[in-house]
């Protein structure tokens, strides 16, 4: 899954990860991640409330980190391994918002490239 809006996303990660590192909380890393695609002109929607559907019943409280225009999910962590479950949690997300990609993008990692993963449905 490779597309114009996923690599200028991942090039927007880089550039953060590139200027502060591993190691910050992960609100740090929404907060400048967002920023840097102000500058690119990427639209966004941040912080975005997805609601879950159980047998026709409507559950509130999940929300997205990032969304790009409306057709990039965004989950964003910042641990040293990631854990299995956030690659289910983010395909999760997919099935909930009904698109069809996401990036989860691991700022833990020494190296931005080790800790991305696109997931697709």
């Amino acid at each position: 899954m490779s597309d114009q809006l996923t690599e200028k996303i991942i090039g927007a990660a880089i550039e953060v990860h590139r200027l502060l590192g591993p190691g910050l909380l992960e609100s740090i890393y929404e907060e400048a991640i967002c920023h840097e695609l102000t500058l690119r002109g990427i639209e966004f929607e941040r912080q975005v409330d997805v609601d879950v559907i159980y047998k026709d019943y409507v559950i509130k409280g999940q929300r997205l980190y990032i969304l790009v225009e409306r057709e990039v999910v965004v989950e964003l962590k910042s641990v040293s391994r990631l854990p299995e479950v956030a690659k289910a949690q983010t395909l999760s997300y997919l099935k909930a918002t009904r698109l069809k990609r996401a990036l989860l993008i691991n700022f833990g990692e020494k190296r931005l490239v080790d800790g991305i993963t696109r997931l697709s449905l």
